[in-house]
């Protein structure tokens, strides 16, 4: 059992090196472990959690966090090593002094000089890293090149914190300081300060997520950690984490009926590769019976009508992917690529064709079969580079795709026979994986940072999901978060095109 939840509720202030500490401490408050006023302010602060909205709200008075020592409301979570802090914040109501600040923070203890570093949202739009370094120095400071942000995320890598920070919708800008000396276990969580001992400030923070990435060394495709299923809606950007698992699971599809969401498993213990049906009224998931193909990999889509479910299997001795089909609520699959590797990615609107993407005399190409499997493979693309991640349209007008064939992993569409390829998105980042929305407004794909390879994607990056018109305009970003291959990696939206659904990931305690 953990000792410091045996404390819950106690009252005290305590003196230790001459530094007020906290005056009250709480029981757990969502996914953190306590709450508590750190440095004694005049007037106590509170903390809440509420589990339908996943929010926290935070009130609290104190003087400004800047000289030797700190008053403020503290919601925290103690542990060890490197972590990632997320969050989206918002001061309720006008307010009394412009800089009041309310943001995510890791302090070596609670006492009220304790050496700190955090990501600083301020009343008057401010964003900055603040830090002290030693026990009772003056706080420091480091701005990006941001105002108004209301996404803010501290990251910690051995001595080095990071800020990012945006207004919603727009890529991080960051700030960074090394050589900062917190130790190896710390305090983390969630913080509001005043700025004025007598008056009280209140703020909500939600989409919070603390995020454990993976360790140094780890061996892709044989290390794992854990993941997230969450929910995200398109018009406000707001996130639910719906199922959490120390196991790792990835590529969320949406049933046609709205009910429930199809994955696959990649760790050991649930069988890495067997598909699951998680039920969203519930939230319990049950085994999808794949007969013989119990070796899927995170291409799952579902047609067009719900009835049928594409899978890439490579269960078969060559180890290889092909791809099967059989009936959505399971069956006795029905191989329909003879060649291999073969990586299913959609059905064509009337459930006649599928496309894919083949691997065939080292170039890998987009590809197109009859739904029965009957005659050859039509090649839709044969442009040097990777081709990947084909997908119709809901009219059966396009096919979009993502190519490397500009340099960098962009957005494409052709027609269905190939013809009058067309880049969609021309930026320096790598963009993957073009999911069009039921009533085809909208794209949605994922973003990789330009340091990774354009022809790579990865688990475990610091990634975007964005959003553009299916006409085309300046992707907005809908999502930021830790995660990457398996994230989004299928047709994920909701049926009515205001929701989607994909896998973060983080090591679970």
């Amino acid at each position: 059992m953990n000792t410091r939840l045996l404390v819950a509720g106690l009252v005290a202030v305590s003196i230790v090196g001459g530094a007020a500490r906290v005056r009250a401490q709480s029981a757990a408050v969502g996914d953190f472990e306590a709450s508590a006023d750190v440095g004694a302010p005049r007037l106590p602060g509170s903390a809440t959690y509420n589990a339908v909205s996943q929010e926290y709200r935070l009130s609290a008075a104190g003087v400004n966090m800047w000289g030797p020592r700190d008053e403020f409301q503290f919601v925290w979570k103690r542990l060890k090593g490197d972590f990632i802090l997320q969050a989206r914040v918002r001061f309720l109501g006008e307010g009394v002094d412009p800089h009041r600040k309310a943001g995510v923070i890791a302090r070596t203890s609670l006492d009220a000089d304790s050496p700190y570093a955090d990501a600083a949202v301020h009343g008057d739009g401010l964003i900055s890293l603040q830090f002290r370094r030693t026990k009772g120095a003056t706080t420091e400071e480091a701005r990006p090149e941001v105002k108004g942000a209301d996404v803010v995320q501290l990251e910690r890598k051995g001595s080095t914190l990071t800020l990012s920070a945006a207004r919603f919708g727009e890529p991080f800008t960051t700030s960074q300081v090394e050589s900062l000396a917190l130790g190896d276990d710390v305090y983390v969580g969630l913080f509001l300060c005043s700025h004025n001992p007598d008056v009280v400030e209140s703020a909500v923070f939600r989409d919070v997520r603390l995020v454990r990435p993976a360790r140094e060394g780890f061996v892709p495709y044989r290390d794992y950690i854990g993941s997230r299923l969450e929910i995200l809606d398109i018009e406000t950007g707001n996130r639910q984490v719906v199922h959490s698992s120390a196991e790792p699971f990835e590529a969320p599809n949406w049933t046609r009926d709205g009910r429930a969401l199809i994955y696959n498993t990649s760790g050991r213990s649930e069988g890495r590769g067997r598909l699951r049906r998680f039920d969203l009224a519930t939230r319990q998931s049950s085994p999808i019976d794949t007969g013989s193909a119990v070796r899927n990999n995170n291409d799952h889509v579902l047609s067009f009508d719900g009835k049928w479910l594409g899978i890439s299997d490579q269960t078969a001795g060559d180890g290889q992917s092909r791809v099967y089909t059989l009936p959505a609520t399971g069956g006795t699959p029905k191989q329909i690529t003879r060649k291999a590797p073969s990586y299913f990615h959609g059905w064509s609107p009337d459930g006649r064709h599928l496309v894919y993407t083949g691997g065939r005399n080292g170039e890998f190409d987009i590809y197109k079969i009859a739904a029965d499997g009957q005659g050859e493979e039509t090649n839709l693309t044969r442009h040097p580079g990777l081709d990947d991640g084909p997908e119709y349209t809901p009219d059966g007008r396009y096919v979009y795709f993502n190519s490397t064939r500009s340099g960098t992993m962009q957005i494409w569409r052709m027609k269905p026979d190939g013809a009058d390829p067309e880049q969609v998105t021309n930026d320096e980042h790598n963009n993957w994986f073009p999911h069009v929305s039921p009533d085809g407004r909208w794209i949605v794909f994922i973003t990789f940072p330009k340091e990774v390879p354009p022809a790579d994607h990865p688990y475990y990056q610091r990634v975007t999901l964005r959003l553009m018109p299916i006409e085309g305009g300046t992707p907005k970003v809908i999502a930021y978060l830790y995660g990457g291959q398996g994230t989004i990696n299928v047709p994920s939206w909701s049926p009515d095109s205001t929701m989607l659904a994909f896998v973060s990931n983080t090591a679970m305690e």
